[in-house]
């Protein structure tokens, strides 16, 4: 069975092992996980499977006291706001420490609350998990399941439990129980020759990439119109990768609206100052999620533009092969904006060519002045990246610019290139032929993937050029 709409919120105290159970329920580690409490702060969403069930899981924090406004009191908020939303509670309780003043007060809001809610009492492997599998009973919540999730024990009964609440909703609700998990595409039947089509019913992925403090969160609330994710004065809020689905109203959509996934990531601060274990992991995380991405917006400060950070950052992506947005944030605040244009201007042209044209935003995610523009930019960019080139426009562009500035010569010898092809898109790579490759200098395949985006209005897109040698497959024919 598989469904798309039943939502499972897993939820619990602090280092109960909700994390853990995230995880092993979606097959990946995706939720960071460390023995110190507190790791997790936002909601996080992912697609579970338990046997032959499908279904949305949440991972939020634990419950934490805190004055109103303060972060422990948002990150509550948090909790309470994927209580509302599930169709079934999952409750955890730690076998090993057993019933804790915050488990009851857990158990006391979801007895208030309208939906169904499971027990389970977690770390409950060997026997020094018995007197604590007993007193949760006083809960008042059913009984308990016996459950490792660190081992796997116990998710049969977790099965059991789940199947039943889905058969209920399904009957309840209806719904969708054939659609399957997507797959990434396949380059191998690639036709350089095929014009790209957009396919606007699968979500677009969009990762929002920064230094710390740089208002990604709350770029991704103002886009979602909600307080979706946690934000405020303190720097390194956001620890794990948080994914949020969203539909832009995008009137170019054949529908009028285009599926987003939305990727917040953790600050990034230079690797000498990250000396935590568990920034340590923050961090890895949020680079992970550029290799997910397709199209990253890297969100840049204008009270301090691009540091050597935000180099390496942008850097990063070119390396990784993604499609690229730089958005100015902060652009309410008291600024010399021309300063500020020219020092983004300057640092693109000395520290960044290979992303010579990329598209730079200034808006503030704080009041959404210029914010309208980013996801069109987005979008352009997102073509731009897929973007086919025919094989016959590539041999006449290269001979074109073999004439105007033929490679040099190595050791006397003429080289020739002979052929060109699109090998792939995403991003566009390209392979030229010549009988000498190997003599083709970095410069010279540096000026022809300068020509190439001039030509072909690539801007600010990661490009691949090879020059392999081999013969021309076109020769003969």
């Amino acid at each position: 069975m598989i469904s798309d709409n039943f939502i499972l919120a897993i939820v619990g105290r602090p280092n109960v092992g909700k994390s853990t159970l995230f995880n092993r329920l979606v097959g990946r580690k995706l939720a960071l996980v460390d023995d110190q409490p507190g790791v997790t702060r936002d909601r996080r969403f992912g697609e579970a499977k338990l046997g032959d069930l499908r279904f949305q899981i949440v991972d939020t924090a634990g419950f934490e006291g805190g004055k109103s406004g303060s972060l422990e009191a948002r990150m509550r908020a948090q909790t309470e706001a994927a209580i509302a939303e599930a169709d079934m509670v999952l409750m955890l309780t730690d076998a090993r420490v057993g019933i804790l003043p915050e488990d009851e007060l857990f158990a006391r809001l979801l007895r208030k609350a309208n939906v169904p809610v499971l027990l389970a009492a977690n770390k409950a492997e060997g026997r020094a998990a018995d007197s604590g599998l007993n007193e949760a009973y006083k809960l008042g919540l059913g009984d308990p399941i016996a459950l490792s999730a660190e081992h796997g024990n116990g998710t049969d009964e977790l099965y059991k439990q789940i199947r039943d609440a889905q058969m209920a909703y399904e009957e309840t609700h209806g719904g969708d129980w054939s659609k399957a998990f997507e797959e990434e595409e396949d380059d191998a039947d690639f036709d350089p020759d095929q014009p790209f089509e957009d396919d606007t019913d699968k979500p677009l992925r969009v990762a929002i990439l920064g230094r710390p403090n740089a208002g990604k969160s709350t770029l991704i609330n103002y886009l979602l119109n909600e307080d979706r994710l946690l934000t405020g004065p303190e720097a390194g809020i956001t620890r794990d990768s948080i994914s949020v689905n969203w539909t832009w109203a995008d009137d170019a959509a054949p529908n009028g609206a285009r599926p987003i996934t939305l990727w917040d990531t953790a600050g990034v601060r230079r690797k000498a100052r990250v000396t935590g274990k568990l920034e340590k992991l923050s961090v890895a995380d949020g680079l992970r999620a550029v290799k997910f991405a397709e199209v990253v917006v890297l969100l840049i400060d204008a009270t301090s533009p691009f540091d050597k950070q935000d180099i390496q950052l942008a850097d990063l992506v070119e390396r990784e092969g993604r499609a690229l947005v730089i958005a100015i944030n902060k652009w309410d605040l008291k600024l010399d904006r021309k300063e500020v244009r020219q020092t983004v201007n300057d640092t693109l042209l000395r520290a960044l060519p290979r992303l010579r044209g990329v598209p730079v935003m200034m808006l503030s995610a704080q009041t959404g002045k210029g914010v309208e523009k980013l996801m069109p930019a987005v979008q352009r960019q997102y073509e731009l990246w897929n973007a086919r080139i025919g094989t016959a426009k590539l041999n006449r562009w290269l001979g074109e610019v073999i004439d105007r500035h033929p490679p040099p010569a190595n050791k006397g010898r003429p080289v020739r290139l002979r052929y060109i092809t699109q090998a792939k898109s995403r991003p566009p790579t390209f392979v030229s032929f010549s009988s000498r490759g190997h003599a083709v200098p970095e410069s010279y395949q540096r000026y022809l993937a300068n020509s190439l985006r001039e030509t072909f209005a690539l801007d600010g897109i990661p490009l691949r050029i090879f020059i392999r040698k081999g013969k021309n497959p076109y020769e003969d024919k």
